[in-house]
């Protein structure tokens, strides 16, 4: 028994030493794994973080480099310049209220870390992950806001926030509070171009911050915290109440007495606008699209189509973030910008919508004229815009509203070729197919008579609505509006999803830069190129930011593109459109007039140009004679007959004809009885021109004076 016991001792101990060493040998390639996987990649972000900290110098926080933007020609169009230097405050000239409530409302414990709060960032931490990679909880002290707003980007992301963690720590070692605090309210954003606090003054006050009170300082430092929530001059009612909650809080603090918050919390805020910098139509959407292609080469995604609301709006707060920080980066980083933008032909495009509305001379109460026009210009050959009119050109201080892409309009019946023909057409649908065009229960109404049997070709020159409205039914709406979604429409919600879309009933509506940009897919061959102004970006060393090129998107087939091509001279020869075709070239295009007559348009293209123009008044109303064919249509013509003076007249690329899908029957459409349509809700009242009887009440435009032509209206 005793020698079996000490085997048995022997052959457990042997094996408790073969399972140590396998626990061990486990933890080893476990710690191995944990440290290639984790630790390694850590220690590397550290270390990036250090070599940023070592290469910094105190002018980073103080000193901007010119960016310059260049037209078609290489000649400059504009240059930017940050005002940062020119505004740049010391600590002591820094208003003391200013630095108590950035203290007390952005980061309490300042004085106490070493740049990061750790318990705040780990609770950041823990939501990030616990939302997958959505920040809903804040843990930046403002060292850290300082490192990402001077080194780092927005991009939301576990490597970003270790870096912004390592290179804070790394800012204390070698400044002062007293410094961080100066570069900080020298730098942070303030919305609409200023930069800085003594700018923020400046731009929104007309004064230096030394002549602020307590209640207009307390309101600059409300912006920072999100610019874009509290724009004064687009959300100021939300400005002042997060003004009114940091003056709480600072009379909690002790940082202010009783007597001082009662006459702060009462005082009215009285912006100014004079000193803010008016751009031009150029400039606005030159900018915009610079910001867009340097978020892009920077990884983030643009987005049109979400899941859900929750997704929408996670979008959009990192969008926001992205578009700010680019922003900034564009106006302090010496970029050079090359651009399609030709002066030449911008200044043919707004003479044409100057000289055809000259007679409506009506002002608002803000002196701009009550009815505009917006207009783009794509060149054929290489798919960027080359001129942006974003409304009439008139002297007015203030901001420029670029309606051809920040005004969203009902398009009526423009809208058909792109989400009712042209994806019939790839379905087998031909020109010449029977369709029957009669009035029925729940449907919309024709401008004038109901035709009877027409050929669909027919049935787009005279914009019969009845028609479209039964083949975008049969089509569905979620197939007709997925054409537009592939195109990036930026405003197509779940509400447009019914037959009323079909004649241009959108609940947002759509821009003139978007139409003109699909239409110009229709002249591609159906291949959809982002309409974009910028060629490319580079450093001030001359190296590629942003590369030459242009994304393209295979939207509609070849033959399908090419017979709504065909079908759509016929608008132009003898239907809405007949009275104004071009004198100078072949051309095809589509009216669009929306109910009682408040949006007018008129698309159309020729082998070398796509054009878009909209008429309209920023606050919709009716306008007697406005319709597609008479505004829209004369400021098209006046501008692509003069654009097309001495080039070579070129036809389209003829369509590869098949045979009729629908032959003629006792029910000619071919189509199935319509019994299930959604019910039209509004007047319906016929017009002259291509009649899109129903629409949706689309929101208020912004009125001019509430926007920033530097913002992007997404």
């Amino acid at each position: 028994m005793k020698r079996f016991l000490n085997k048995l001792g022997k052959f457990l101990w042997n094996g408790m030493k073969i399972l140590i060493i396998l626990v061990l040998l486990a933890v080893l390639v476990g710690g191995i794994f944990v440290y290639v996987k984790y630790a390694k990649p850590v220690l590397a972000l550290k270390a990036r973080a250090e070599k940023i900290a070592k290469e910094s110098e105190r002018e980073d926080f103080s000193s901007a480099l010119t960016s310059i933007v260049y037209d078609a020609g290489g000649e400059k169009i504009a240059s930017l310049r940050s005002a940062k230097e020119a505004y740049y405050l010391t600590y002591e000239e820094l208003p003391r209220a200013a630095v108590e409530v950035m203290l007390v409302t952005e980061d309490k414990k300042f004085y106490a870390h070493k740049g990061v709060d750790l318990l705040a960032n780990i609770r950041a931490f823990y939501y990030l992950v616990k939302n997958r990679g959505t920040i809903t909880q804040g843990g930046s002290t403002i060292t850290q806001q300082l490192a990402r707003t001077i080194y780092l980007t927005n991009e939301v992301s576990y490597e970003r926030k270790l870096v912004e963690v390592f290179l804070a720590w790394e800012l204390e070692e070698l400044y002062s509070k007293q410094d961080i605090l100066e570069f900080y309210l020298n730098n942070i954003y303030f919305a609409n171009g200023f930069y800085g606090l003594q700018a923020a003054a400046k731009g929104y006050f007309g004064k230096s911050v030394k002549e602020l009170s307590l209640s207009e300082t307390v309101f600059l430092c409300a912006i920072p915290n999100n610019p874009s929530m509290y724009d004064p001059y687009e959300r100021k009612e939300k400005t002042l109440e997060r003004r009114d909650r940091m003056l709480k809080q600072m009379l909690a603090d002790e940082k202010i007495s009783q007597e001082e918050y009662n006459a702060a919390i009462t005082e009215e805020i009285v912006l100014s606008k004079s000193s803010v910098t008016r751009h031009n139509y150029v400039e606005t959407y030159v900018y915009y699209c610079a910001i867009r292609a340097l978020m892009e080469a920077d990884g983030f995604t643009l987005r049109t189509v979400f899941e859900n609301e929750k997704d929408r709006l996670n979008y959009e707060a990192g969008y926001s973030a992205a578009y700010e920080y680019w922003q900034q980066k564009l106006y302090t980083s010496g970029y050079r910008v090359y651009t399609s933008i030709d002066l030449s032909v911008q200044e043919m495009l707004q003479d044409a919508v100057n000289e055809e509305l000259k007679e409506f001379t009506e002002t608002g109460e803000d002196g701009i004229f009550e009815l505009q026009a917006s207009a783009v210009c794509v060149d054929n050959e290489s798919g960027r815009v080359i001129a942006i009119v974003g409304g009439r050109e008139q002297e007015y201080a203030g901001y420029s509203l670029n309606r051809a892409y920040q005004s969203f309009r009902q398009p009526g019946s423009a809208l058909k070729p792109l989400i009712t023909y042209t994806p019939w057409f790839e379905r087998g649908l031909t020109p010449e197919d029977l369709v029957l065009d009669e009035k029925f229960e729940g449907g919309p109404v024709n401008a004038g008579s109901y035709l009877g049997e027409i050929t669909v070709r027919t049935a787009v020159e005279k914009s019969q609505n009845t028609v479209a409205w039964k083949l975008f039914t049969e089509l569905t709406p979620e197939v007709g509006l997925s054409y537009l979604n592939k195109m990036g429409f930026k405003k197509i919600v779940e509400s447009d999803y019914v037959a009323a879309a079909s004649l241009g009933g959108l609940t947002y509506g759509v821009s003139a830069l978007e139409m003109t940009g699909a239409y110009a897919a229709l002249e591609n061959d159906g291949i959809y190129r982002v309409p974009t102004c910028i060629i490319r970006i580079t450093d001030s060393d001359g190296r590629d930011v942003v590369p030459e090129e242009i994304k393209e998107i295979k939207v509609y087939e070849t033959n399908a593109a090419r017979t709504m091509t065909d079908v759509l001279r016929g608008v132009l020869t003898k239907g809405t459109g007949r009275k104004k075709n071009l004198e100078t070239a072949v051309a095809a295009g589509k009216t669009g007039t929306t109910d009682n007559k408040k949006d007018g348009w008129f698309v159309g293209y020729t082998t070398y140009y796509t054009t878009g123009v909209w008429v309209g008044c920023d606050m919709p109303k009716k306008v007697s004679d406005l319709s597609g064919n008479t505004y829209p249509l004369a400021i098209w013509k006046h501008f692509m007959d003069e654009m097309h003076q001495g080039l070579l007249v070129r036809e389209f690329e003829p369509y590869e004809k098949t045979e009729p899908v629908f032959s003629p029957t006792p029910e000619p459409t071919g189509l199935p009885e319509v019994t299930d349509v959604p019910q039209i809700t509004g007047t319906i009242t016929p017009t002259e021109d291509d009649g899109n009887k129903y629409q949706v009440s689309p929101k208020p435009t912004l009125a001019e004076e509430e926007f920033d032509p530097t913002e992007d209206p997404r």
